[in-house]
């Protein structure tokens, strides 16, 4: 039973009260520890426990008709804390492994890499072969991520002369390479 009233009895644990609340501590610390270790299987966690479950009698200021019904009060929110801990860190390790069994990664052999470098570097030849003219709309385009209206202001020229001069670059760059055969070029 617990009392939230300032009318104290003889024998009755104030929480509040410094005197009260160490004997309390005193009497009842390595009792909760082990009942708190016990459940949760880590002595951090469940000192933690503990001293929260005290904070929260000193913090509402509980009065107890007794000792004993200050301990038993006790037991039951650190083994309900306790009990919680545990759940959650069960939680916690089940969806871990599970992101740890959902590897969303891309792995690609070494095949495909040494395909994918050689493309990029028959792509890069082929660019130094474009007219400077087309080779830049290219790369403000495709490297730069520019539209063709930021291209034109870049470059000095009107939008449709953009147009005309990717096109025109496509259509050289594509001879250069050779067409289907690239797959590795993205």
């Amino acid at each position: 039973m617990v009392i939230n009233t300032e009318e104290v009895g003889k024998g009755e644990i104030r929480c509040a009260d410094p005197a009260d609340f160490k004997k309390l501590y005193d009497e009842t610390m390595l009792l909760l520890f082990k009942i708190a270790a016990r459940i949760v299987l880590d002595d951090e966690a469940a000192e933690d426990l503990v001293h929260d479950s005290y904070i929260k009698a000193n913090t509402k200021k509980l009065v107890f008709p007794s000792m004993d019904d200050a301990k038993f009060w006790l037991i039951r929110v650190v083994k309900n804390a306790a009990l919680n801990y545990a759940k959650r860190k069960v939680r916690e390790k089940k969806a871990y492994q599970k992101a740890l069994r959902e590897d969303t990664r891309v792995q690609t052999s070494g095949e495909t890499d040494l395909l994918r470098a050689d493309a990029r570097k028959r792509m890069n030849a082929a660019l130094e072969k474009l007219p400077k003219n087309m080779r830049e709309v290219l790369v403000l385009r495709e490297y730069g991520d520019l539209n063709y209206k930021e291209i034109g202001k870049v470059l000095g020229i009107t939008e449709g002369n953009v147009k005309v001069r990717m096109f025109r670059a496509r259509e050289q760059l594509e001879k250069l390479i050779g067409g289907e055969e690239n797959v590795y070029l993205s």
